[in-house]
């Protein structure tokens, strides 16, 4: 775990369910540091930086793509 890096940085817990629901099911292996302090004290939120998704770096590109696609606009076809 560490070399694991930040790629995204969340205020909220409620943020990062789908987020573990698709890293889980691609086989990403991830943690998100701060998440049970926030959970229990969430005004530390700004002290603490907010909660940060660590992964290796080698699953930087798989795991950009997941948050893109969840950022992304929804499309009506």
């Amino acid at each position: 775990m560490e070399s694991f890096k930040t790629i995204a940085i969340f205020n909220y817990q409620h943020e990062t369910v789908v987020l573990k629901h698709l890293l889980e099911q691609e086989e990403i292996p991830y943690f998100f540091e701060n998440e049970m302090t926030l959970s229990v004290v969430p005004m530390y939120t700004s002290a603490l930086g907010g909660i940060k998704l660590k992964v290796h770096p080698n699953d930087f590109e798989e795991v950009q793509q997941i948050l893109d696609n969840l950022n992304s606009p929804l499309k009506i076809v």
